[in-house]
């Protein structure tokens, strides 16, 4: 009995060691993971008019070996290809753009499956009816050149008009003209890869010529189908010329994408009537992508431009960074708007000297740029230096339209300022109005405060205007004792609003002259006013809404009808149209009537 126990014993241990190596076994059989199928295609979407061929090439690879790839069209069956377990393939789309409305877009979907049924992630390629036949241009235009509005233009990378052999890897190549019919439509690619965004550089001693008509305005926008363009889908229109800055002859504009600007090692006589061309009735949209990290392009940017250049009615719209930045020069326009940008509406630095009659910038409260979000923002230089030329240009006829409609409007925390005035500037703004930021005007700075005492920083016939119920003061937060002497203040029980961001009249600006901000600012002489509220003013409430607003204050606005208007306005010279009797950007007519659109996203182009 002991034996058979023993036995029994002894078979059952070889039973468990077997199972055992039988288990070992079958865990040594068991496969390595495998990654799951990818797919790359060599373009994104394609655009093109009725019967153009759009095609692709579908990159495939699957370590699992592949066995198909399915493609849908708008997610229905269009092709199954079979394959025998490659672990790489490619296949080739071919389509012929059909009879469809313009705009319409066209999904194809690609999704690869390999022999373990491991499937990878879904690729898209859109293909969109254009209107015109769609012509891609890179590199440098080297020769004058005309676009043509029958064809819709794509700018890959950046494309230079003319060169500048300051610039890494540059030539010399000057007296290049690119003349744009009105009507042409140009559109920004995005970057892909290595190709940066799609920008238009216009460079020293070269022009553009883009002409447009009421009817018939140029547009710079987004290469993307419609509803689904975003700010920063491209790079932006670029112009630098040969006139003075305060930094250097040979001047780079941030990114380091070779847009040098300045007079140059070898200046022109006139360096200040120097000429970049024409923008007339034109629209830029959806502009404004990084090129580095925080050094965005804008949706116009102005490099020592000259002021025999000519900009009036431009409208810069959707913008990542700011609508326009001046960086020196002495350039005039007129007739700007920016509508909805992140970042600064106007922003100046390095000695700009020119002048600006007519602009009006709008904003979205959502929308704001983590470096903070002006109406105005305007420096001397990066570090407040004395550099000559001093930023010292003149703005007439401004409005400020900033995020916050209502006092239950939530805004971005990043909106700070209609006007920040800082780093030792010397700006003018006559007869303007602010209104809808957390602060009015932040002049900052021990050298800005003492410019503005010496009269050097002027502000003449600005009204500043808050917001009914927003906190005690209009801005937010609780009225200064100061602020109360405004008529209508404090509102409410005078609280602090419980959102931020909140802020005040003159935000944290030191004594100017022995004497607080608001007390310089009202200096009668300078003709300032003080609102409590916007909606005192007759500005229509649909400024501030999505769609087209409504620009012209009402009849009895106390904006209209100014006698002596310009008398206090030392600085404004003959550019002006001193016949002008309103505050702000509009009168009685609208002149941004028909050029320009205030649903960009949705157009089809």
């Amino acid at each position: 009995m002991e034996k058979f126990n023993w036995n029994w014993r002894r078979l059952l241990s070889l039973v468990i060691l077997g199972a055992f190596v039988v288990v070992l076994a079958s865990c040594n059989d068991d496969e390595d993971p495998v990654a799951v199928p990818s797919l790359t295609l060599a373009a994104p979407s394609f655009q093109g008019i009725v019967g153009a061929n759009a095609s692709v090439q579908v990159t495939i690879t699957a370590p699992g070996g592949l066995k198909e790839l399915t493609v849908l069209k708008n997610g229905a069956a269009f092709d199954v290809e079979a394959y025998t377990g490659q672990t790489s393939a490619t296949y080739d789309l071919t389509y012929s753009v059909e009879s469809l409305p313009i705009g319409t877009v066209t999904n194809f979907t690609f999704q690869a499956k390999d022999n373990k049924d491991q499937l990878s992630t879904l690729s898209t390629y859109a293909v969109t009816v254009a209107s015109k036949t769609i012509v891609t241009v890179s590199g440098i235009i080297n020769a004058s050149t005309t676009w043509t509005a029958d064809k819709i233009y794509q700018l890959s990378g950046y494309v230079r008009v003319g060169d500048d052999a300051a610039r890494s890897g540059g030539t010399n190549i000057t007296g290049v003209v690119l003349t744009i019919e009105a009507g042409t439509v140009i559109q920004g690619l995005s970057k892909t890869g290595t190709t940066p965004p799609g920008t238009l550089i216009v460079q020293r001693g070269n022009r553009i010529e883009a002409v447009g008509t009421e009817s018939n305005p140029i547009v710079f926008t987004s290469a993307k189908a419609a509803g689904t363009r975003n700010p920063g889908d491209w790079g932006g229109v670029v112009l630098v010329g040969r006139a003075v800055n305060n930094q250097s002859a040979n001047a780079e504009l941030e990114g380091n994408y070779g847009a040098l600007h300045g007079v140059g090692n070898t200046p022109i006589s006139s360096p200040d009537t120097d000429n970049s061309g024409t923008l007339k009735y034109v629209r830029i949209e959806f502009a404004g992508t990084p090129i580095n990290p925080n050094q965005e392009v804008n949706s116009l940017t102005m490099g020592s431009v000259g002021n025999a250049t000519t900009i009036d009615y431009v409208q810069a719209s959707y913008g990542l960074d700011d609508g326009f930045e001046w960086f020196g020069g002495t350039v005039n326009a007129k007739h700007l708007i920016v509508y909805r940008g992140l970042d600064d509406d106007f922003d100046v630095d390095f000695g700009w000297s020119g002048n600006v009659q007519w602009a009006i910038g709008i904003r979205d409260n959502t929308l704001a740029d983590q470096s903070g979000s002006n109406g105005f923002e305007v420096d001397n230089d990066g570090g407040g230096s004395g550099a000559t030329p001093f930023t010292s240009g003149v703005f007439a006829n401004v409005t400020i339209i900033g995020p916050k409609k209502t006092s239950d409007v939530n805004i971005q925390d990043n909106f700070q300022n209609a006007a920040h005035l800082r780093r030792n500037n010397k700006l003018k703004i006559y007869n303007a109005v602010f209104t809808g930021y957390p602060n009015g005007i932040f002049i900052d700075g021990a050298t800005t405060v003492a410019n503005a005492a010496a009269d050097e920083l002027q502000l003449r016939n600005v009204v500043l205007a808050g917001v009914e119920n927003w906190g005690g003061n209009g801005y937010g937060s609780v009225a200064t004792t100061e602020e109360q002497t405004v008529t209508g203040l404090p509102f409410g029980t005078n609280t602090q609003n419980p959102q931020l961001p909140r802020g005040f009249m003159f935000a944290t600006t030191a004594n100017i002259s022995g004497a607080s901000a608001q007390t310089w600012f009202k200096t009668a002489a300078y003709g300032n006013v003080l609102e409590d509220k916007w909606t005192d003013l007759g500005i229509n409430g649909n400024v501030f809404d999505l769609g087209t607003p409504t620009f012209t204050p009402s009849a009895n606005s106390s904006l209209l009808g100014k006698t002596n208007l310009w008398n206090n306005c030392p600085n404004a010279g003959t550019f002006f149209d001193k016949t002008v009797n309103y505050i702000g950007a509009f009168g009685a007519t609208n002149w941004a009537a028909t050029w320009t659109n205030f649903d960009p996203r949705n157009t089809a182009y």
